[in-house]
């Protein structure tokens, strides 16, 4: 695979089903525009499918795990060892997008990218091993070349897979302790904010940990802002082995023509990683819930994107996401379903 994989050209959504899509809302028996941003979801979905009547049927999530060094500063709530053992959880059906991807026939896919504390392999666990974890990046860049090219390459590799099986739509999530101090450090740096707007409580910091994880990220940034010269520098300085993965696999959906639903806040970094590396990719990025993560409005803005729920959520995993599926599948059969005026032999509506 080319070393710049993710600068080809990203999938043109198809403005013939796209547009035939939209007349057809216009027929549907209902006054104009009354089911809101459903109506709008399914054209857009028409647009990526393909199809004049696009359905949802077949879901994949991929699920990025990876350590941070920078743990080590004290910005977590919970030890390293909690990612490795997720892992069991995920992969034994008890965690929260285990369930959701059980419930909606989904293929969950598990990838450890490189966790910090070693553990028996698992059965349905993909395993990368990068390195122990990232390196603690107020002392030096998070991931090496190498390092950050694999993680990225990790990501569209799912994606492929995700293709190869029929899917239709992809859900990226993440876990690994101190992913949000990655995320928000990253985010500061596309954006250029400042980590006292970004910052947020995490796993359930108190104001005194959200402070200190602001100072953190803000020597992060004064030792890696004058080498940040591109969006993947900033990936690899910043980011996390996960966060990595998840810019990967939103790269190549856009090029293999999947459409993505983005979760939270530290997938919706990853996102706009992804765009600031290819702009085409934004085309086939639809955005699920607004985190109580302070970093996430912002981001979304920057975007411009309007979720689909606000729930107060913040677990991550893809948990989001996946709650969000359902809402999609109905956007898909009022669309496909419904009569028109002619069919149901109702008076339209005068022109």
């Amino acid at each position: 695979m080319n070393d710049n994989w993710w600068q080809a050209a990203c999938r043109i959504p198809d403005a013939e089903a796209e547009r035939c899509a939209l007349v057809r809302q216009g027929q549907l028996t209902k006054p104009a525009g009354s089911l809101g941003r459903l109506e709008s979801v399914a054209v857009q979905l028409a647009g990526l499918l393909g199809e004049e009547r696009p359905l949802l049927e077949r879901l994949w999530i991929g699920l990025f795990a990876g350590d941070h060094g920078v743990v080590e500063e004290g910005v977590s709530l919970f030890p390293q060892a909690v990612t490795g053992e997720m892992l069991r959880n995920f992969v034994r059906g008890g965690a929260a997008i285990s369930v959701l991807a059980r419930a909606q026939g989904a293929t969950l896919e598990v990838l450890d990218l490189g966790c910090a504390v070693p553990r028996e392999a698992l059965a349905g666990v993909r395993e990368l091993h990068l390195g122990p974890g990232t390196a603690n990046f107020t002392r030096a860049p998070a991931m090496s070349q190498a390092q950050c090219a694999a993680a990225l390459t990790a990501g569209r590799e799912s994606a492929q897979r995700a293709l190869d099986a029929g899917s239709q739509l992809f859900i990226a999530g993440e876990m690994g302790i101190g992913n949000t101090t990655s995320a928000s450090a990253l985010a500061c740096a596309l954006l250029s904010e400042t980590p006292q707007r970004l910052t947020g409580r995490g796993t359930g910091l108190d104001d005194a940990g959200v402070r200190h994880k602001a100072e953190v990220i803000a020597r992060a940034l004064a030792l890696h802002g004058p080498d940040i010269d591109s969006p993947q520098e900033a990936l690899r300085r910043l980011g996390g082995f996960e966060i990595a993965a998840m810019t990967g696999a939103y790269l190549g959906c856009a090029q293999l023509g999947i459409p993505v639903l983005v979760d939270g806040f530290i997938c919706t970094v990853a996102a706009l990683c992804a765009v600031r590396m290819n702009p085409g990719c934004r085309d086939w990025l639809l955005f699920a819930h607004r985190s109580v993560e302070p970093g996430h409005r912002l981001l979304l803005a920057e975007l411009d994107a309007e979720p689909l729920l606000d729930l107060g959520l913040r677990l991550g995993e893809g948990s989001g996401a996946a709650l969000a599926v359902p809402l999609l599948q109905q956007a898909c059969l009022l669309h496909a379903q419904m009569a028109t005026f002619a069919e149901a032999a109702v008076s339209a509506p005068d022109a």
